[in-house]
């Protein structure tokens, strides 16, 4: 028995319960439910296009930048722009993403390279989860369709994000996180993106980059 193991077993004996008691389970789960909701900020409770400008506006306001396209077979194209315009290799790395997987890419002179980033890579795309209007954030869900490695390691971090999955605020996500997995379900980690690596810690001097990519770029897919 571990120290956890001892301290909770005295704790029940000093209640005279076992543990197991169905009465106080669902006393429990009936609390969890009810309990209040936290305070959630005015800024991102706006719908429509409204939202939409919103996670556009924050997003670049977090040094992102963000490019609109109307279906997700201009996203290749988009890409391949972007790349162009910034001097960069056309190569890009993703994961086993359905929804990026079925995109004409064989419409681009792209070199697409499959699975998680070794550390080489330059470039990369990735699916996101969702967004949060309220910050400009992007929920990145960890595993083979999206390697957690492409959040991290390539210089340039292009993500694409559906509109329809840009919620107001980092609650709304959560729910949906929880909705699409379930209990006992749960991704090993939820990435949290707003905006390149930066940090200020060497004489408050901003510097991109320096725990992760140094330019991000957001597709958002208005279908």
């Amino acid at each position: 028995m571990s120290a956890r193991d001892e301290i909770f077993a005295n704790i029940r004996r000093s209640l005279g319960v076992k543990g197991s008691e169905t009465i106080r389970k669902q006393i429990v789960q009936d609390r969890l439910e009810r309990s209040p909701k936290g305070v959630i900020p005015a800024r991102g409770q706006v719908s429509g296009e409204e939202r939409i400008a919103l996670f556009k506006t924050m997003a670049e306001a977090s040094l992102a930048t963000v490019t609109e396209v109307s279906s997700t077979a201009d996203v290749p194209q988009s890409i391949a722009l972007f790349l162009r315009d910034h001097n960069l290799p056309a190569t890009l790395r993703m994961g086993d993403d359905p929804r990026l997987k079925s995109m004409p890419w064989g419409d681009t002179t792209l070199e697409i390279a499959h699975g998680p980033s070794e550390g080489s890579d330059l470039n990369a795309v990735s699916h996101a989860f969702g967004g949060v209007a309220e910050t400009g954030t992007l929920a990145m869900i960890s595993g083979h369709e999206n390697p957690s490695t492409l959040n991290f390691l390539p210089d340039n971090h292009i993500i694409v994000v559906s509109a329809k999955d840009i919620a107001s605020d980092y609650e709304s996500v959560w729910g949906r996180v929880r909705f699409a997995f379930g209990k006992g379900s749960m991704p090993r980690t939820v990435n949290w993106i707003t905006g390149p690596s930066r940090s200020g810690d060497i004489e408050q001097t901003l510097l991109l980059g320096a725990h992760g990519p140094r330019r991000l770029h957001v597709v958002v897919v208005r279908e």
